[in-house]
């Protein structure tokens, strides 16, 4: 048994109980020898057999007691990379660097993404590890990446015009062998065998020289990947003419089979495959690009009095800038100064501008159109709402989706099955089929090793799951990962939190209903001064209501909320209670009269409170909280897309079915505590259905992470968004049947992207066994199969809902 130690941080713990408990739950785990966890340090020392356990198991098991892993990332941009199977060989070999949770190495992106324990391990570990598989690494360089694309661009274009150069005359000499075209007039110089040699060696050598390195690393590795195929194959035709060359010496003719356009011209094409796949990668990151465009370049800062223009990266929180009418907000603020609108609609989708004043908050990169404002800036650099978008979508990117298993298996054995293939083709060739044509069996070994296509396999699900996050992002949503990507397509089941997601989760004070005797000024001062300590929404339409009839408010001496029942304070000496019938009783205030009066509220659609003030009833307040304008047509179109439509809400009955019924849900389930939404998604999950749970509260965040997919209202609170596993930035509904949507587009796109590339190797590579196809030919075909897989892929970009 192999054993290993892990440093876990943990934070979360109170007391040295919690460390015990936690050491308890580790040490009974399979694979764990030993387990002492320091609740001084913070820190687990764990021994254990990553045969049997894995690191990221035993963090899973930590999590699952209620407490926190500390990790850290560190993103790599990677270089060699020339199929799936070095992008797999990578990953396994990160995975097993101690101290690595996670590892996911993309292909398409070219690189790779690392969860680690900071204790464990360190980026230059990574880096060391990534160069001894053969292989180059650095620190993702956001600024850089794109100038490192079109470098690459750059190479593959001087490489492929080099090669084509040379490759022309070989070309050629090729094309005037056949019948048809024998009439083509040809230099006798383009037929001896030493000008070829002269021509094919530059290709084979310099232009081709880095697929002998990579098949050398790989082998080194005692693994195989595109380039041993491309190796072998051009390295068979063009020593095999070298020895044909030397047979000639001393015969005076160049009337002989060579093959030195076969290796070339093979290398040529493969090139102009990688430059192709180059351009269309580049443009699967089309969005990322888009996003960091929307970005201000400058801002005008006010500083020591005076005004002075500064780059955005200059920009401190605390900062006064000054925005004009047409510019960009340069970062995330708050208006001190100034009335204006501002053009939301890149980040909400809403067209109509939103009117700012003083004390409103404002966002980076949207339009300031009319007058002209001075923001603090509140966040700056990587903590603006833009540069979180682009980050959520750089690493929905950046991931895997559960369906790329099957190709990453098969890029495992592809190259070895290939090798055997053509080396049994050669055999049936040069024994049974046509015996002692060595140069014949040759060429059909030789189509078989360059049809065969790893690398169309290797960018089937990352590209279209770059180009189907990328256009969700620019409509608005934010998948969190290519996993949650696959799941959507699978809902169907999606539970909508009522309060912001339905509604608009600005309820407006409509009635107020006194107790025989009771003063209306002295009722409001004593209800304001309990809500004005609550956070619940219609607390603050309760608050602003009463201050809207110039009421002054008093201050209460102790508040207790009471989720699911209401609240209760102490204010100048006499006990406040508000809330539901269900509070009532359990404090033994009669409400039966005013019960049938509260029922008609209901039926209308509005949230009735109930208040007594020392154990008295003194009155009844409602509030209604209007349905959004786009809510029932956005559950129309998830009933249309299969979907059950279920509301969820701490409403009592009669309200929460008014609402239900207005919109159109199929189910309402209501008087439902914060607790109970998670449990009441879990029986959802019981009974079979793969459930989406949407809100937008700090209640809804139990019941977004027990759900198969949680999506956060991008307008609701950072816990609830932190919990999901997709965000909906324009807090509109129909953004849950984009996601929806998008999902199953991208999912037929990436199962279009695999049929295609297995196809295209089950029934190409037999074919040239066969014989039906030239070793050229076959190079063409190689080289256009991944491209092909990437175009399709960028259709997604252009999708319209």
């Amino acid at each position: 048994m192999s054993t290993r130690q892990a440093n876990i941080r943990i934070s979360g713990m109170t007391c040295a109980a919690c460390a015990n408990r936690i050491e308890k739950v580790l040490k009974r785990m399979d694979g764990v020898t030993e387990a002492n966890v320091n609740f001084t340090l913070e820190k687990a020392t764990i021994s254990y057999d990553p045969e049997l356990v894995s690191l990221l198991a035993l963090e899973e098991k930590i999590a699952s007691l209620g407490f926190e892993t500390v990790k850290e990332t560190a993103e790599l941009e990677l270089s060699g990379m020339t199929c799936a199977a070095c992008a797999n060989r990578i990953e396994k070999g990160l995975n097993k660097v101690p101290g690595v949770t996670k590892a996911t190495v993309n292909f398409a992106l070219e690189t790779a993404r690392i969860e680690y324990q900071p204790d464990e391990a360190n980026v230059q570990d990574f880096i060391n590890k990534v160069e001894q598989l053969g292989y180059r690494a650095k620190v993702k360089d956001e600024g850089n990446q794109e100038d490192q694309r079109q470098k690459e661009i750059q190479k593959q274009q001087r490489k492929f015009l080099f090669s084509v150069i040379l490759s022309f005359p070989l070309l050629w000499a090729m094309v005037s062998h056949f019948t048809f075209t024998s009439w083509i007039w040809l230099p006798e110089l383009f037929m001896n065998p030493w000008f070829q040699l002269a021509l094919a060696t530059p290709v084979q050598f310099i232009i081709g020289g880095h697929f002998y390195v990579g098949a050398y690393k790989a082998l080194r590795n005692k693994s195989a990947n595109m380039d041993v195929l491309v190796a072998l194959g051009t390295s068979a035709a063009y020593f095999y003419s070298i020895y044909l060359t030397v047979q000639s010496i001393g015969h005076g003719t160049h009337q002989m089979e060579l093959y030195y356009e076969t290796s070339a011209i093979l290398i040529t094409l493969i090139i102009l495959g990688k430059l192709f796949e180059a351009r269309a990668k580049g443009r699967s990151s089309e969005a990322i690009k888009k996003l960091m465009g929307l970005q201000a370049k400058t801002a005008l800062v006010v500083r020591d009095g005076k005004e002075e223009s500064v780059p955005i990266e200059q920009v401190r929180v605390g900062d006064l800038l000054i925005v004009k009418p047409g510019e960009k907000i340069p970062v995330d603020g708050e208006v001190v100064d100034g009335l204006s609108a501002v053009d939301e609609s890149m980040l909400t989708g809403e067209s109509i501008p939103v009117e700012k004043r003083i004390g409103d908050s404002v966002i980076g990169a949207t339009i300031n159109k009319h007058g002209r404002l001075v923001v603090k800036a509140t966040r700056v650099g990587k903590d603006t709402s833009l540069a979180q978008i682009i980050k959520v979508v750089e690493e929905a990117q950046g991931s895997k989706a559960p369906i790329q298993r099957v190709a990453d298996r098969i890029s495992g054995v592809f190259v070895p099955i290939v090798v055997a293939i053509a080396a049994v083709a050669f055999l049936v060739w040069f024994l049974l089929v046509d015996p002692g044509q060595f140069a014949n069996a040759l060429e059909k070994a030789i189509a078989v090793l360059v049809i065969a296509c790893p690398c169309a396999l290797g960018l089937a699900t990352p590209t279209s799951i770059m180009a189907g996050s990328g256009r969700a992002a620019e409509l608005g949503v934010l998948f969190k990962g290519g996993e949650h990507l696959e799941m959507t397509q699978q809902i169907d089941t999606v539970v909508l939190d009522k309060t912001g997601t339905i509604t608009m989760g600005k309820p407006q004070l409509t009635d107020v209903i006194l107790a025989e005797g009771m003063d209306e000024t002295e009722f409001l001062a004593l209800v304001g001064a309990t809500e004005k300590h609550s956070e619940h929404p219609l607390a603050e339409a309760i608050v602003e209501g009463i201050q809207e009839k110039g009421i002054s408010i008093a201050r209460a001496e102790a508040f207790e909320a009471l989720p699911g029942f209401g609240v209760r304070a102490t204010v100048q000496g006499k006990e406040v209670l508000i809330g539901t019938r269900k509070l009532m009783a359990q404090h033994q205030v009669d409400v039966e009269e005013i019960s049938p009066r509260m029922s008609q509220l209901e039926t209308a659609g509005k949230t009735a409170m109930l208040v007594a003030v020392d154990k008295q009833y003194a009155g009844l307040l409602a509030v209604a909280d209007t349905v959004k304008a786009t809510s029932k047509e956005a559950i129309r179109r998830l009933k249309d897309l299969g979907a059950e439509v279920i509301m969820i809400t701490g409403d009592n009955q009669r309200t929460a079915q008014a609402i239900g019924e207005e919109v159109g849900v199929d189910r309402v389930l209501a008087e439902v505590l914060p607790e109970g939404k998670a449990e009441e998604v879990k029986k959802l999950q019981q009974s079979g259905r793969k459930v989406a749970m949407v809100g937008d509260g700090i209640n809804d965040a139990p019941a977004l992470a027990v759900a198969d997919i949680g999506m956060a209202m991008g307008t609701g609170t950072d816990v609830a968004m932190e919990a999901a596993d997709i965000t909906l930035i324009r807090g509109d509904l129909n953004s849950v049947a984009d996601a929806m949507l998008m999902s199953k587009k991208t999912m037929r796109n990436i199962k279009q992207n695999l049929f295609w590339a297995f196809a295209y190797n089950v029934i190409g590579i037999p074919v040239a066994a066969l014989g039906f196809l030239a070793p050229w030919v076959a190079g063409a075909a190689m080289a256009l199969s991944s491209v092909s897989v990437v175009l399709n892929a960028l259709r997604l970009q252009r999708v319209k809902l």
